[in-house]
């Protein structure tokens, strides 16, 4: 058993983790028993598949978009294409995007703006998630120190560290 008054510190795991052994094996790649990849499962992931079927619908969909926007209505109809959206939509819907965005990108940045409170409020330094630090003293044995509880540091502090040489 522990003696009750021991702290069990992150230091301390790591050190005795340390301690013991690694071992390190590696498969034999004449072993055919395993099947296709190291976990036995059997085919690929399905976030393989999507991301395959991503990439490929995006290529085949930029360049009909493509085609649609720059070769001359002559040529689509040489090769029997009569009916596609007017091109005004090749100009506008790429717009009509950037728009949309860097509205949202402003209308983003606007409401952030508007809900920080001011420099001078105390919410700044104070909330309902603040710590004080707590006055944790614990039994030490040798050189290895436990972590202190989280807590936050005082403003005092701060000011001291940071401007406690600017004369």
């Amino acid at each position: 058993m522990a003696d009750p008054h021991s702290v069990s510190s992150p230091r301390r795991i790591l050190s005795l983790s340390k301690k013991r052994r690694a071992t390190l094996s590696f498969p034999d790649p004449d072993d055919k028993a395993s099947g296709f990849g190291m976990s036995g499962e059997h085919g690929p992931k399905p976030s393989e598949v999507y991301g395959f079927v991503g990439a490929i619908s995006t290529v085949v969909t930029t360049v009909f978009f493509l085609v649609w926007a720059y070769v001359p209505e002559p040529w689509l109809h040489s090769i029997g294409i009569y009916y596609y959206p007017s091109r005004y939509w090749a100009v506008a819907v790429p717009a009509f995007a950037m728009v949309t965005i860097v509205s949202a990108m402003g209308l983003y940045l606007g409401l952030n703006f508007m809900m920080t409170p001011p420099p001078t409020s105390l919410n700044t330094m104070f909330d309902e998630y603040s710590r004080e630090p707590s006055s944790f003293v614990p039994s030490v044995e040798g050189d290895e120190q436990p972590i202190e509880p989280i807590s936050d540091i005082g403003i005092n502090q701060i000011n001291d560290l940071m401007f406690h040489d600017v004369k």
